[in-house]
């Protein structure tokens, strides 16, 4: 999962319960990389802000598996950035990052933007609405 699927269904834009019960047979993970991306968004908040959006990435936390970012994943992201650099074109490197995550174990990236993947072959996309 993206870290803008998170970030809609904060904001109220997007039924993540709704989502995942229509995807219940599927194993649902969140790479470390979107946590890390979510902790920011915390860590950028008003200071009113704050505590709901740290209740609400802890209880993200409690709620998926947190997938690692693994030597093996960091063999994949290498290969990733360079195969990315070679095309001249910029993708960027927490996309990247979630990508090798998902390209590692097989999985596919859920996002609201999948043009910011495009560049990435052979990475699985689900475009969210």
């Amino acid at each position: 999962m993206d870290a803008d699927v998170f970030v809609e269904a904060e904001r109220g834009r997007f039924d993540l319960i709704g989502w995942l019960e229509d995807h219940a047979e599927e194993e649902v993970v969140v790479a470390a990389i979107t946590v890390a991306e979510l902790w920011r968004g915390v860590e950028r908040a008003a200071v009113t802000d704050h505590p709901i959006r740290a209740k609400f990435v802890e209880r993200l936390i409690e709620t998926f598996q947190v997938v690692p970012y693994t030597e093996g994943t960091a063999r994949e992201h290498a290969r990733l950035w360079a195969e990315v650099e070679r095309t001249g074109f910029m993708v960027g490197a927490h996309d990247i990052l979630l990508a090798a995550t998902a390209m590692e174990r097989g999985d596919t990236v859920a996002t609201f933007n999948a043009r910011r993947f495009a560049l990435i072959p052979n990475l699985k996309v689900i475009q969210l609405s």
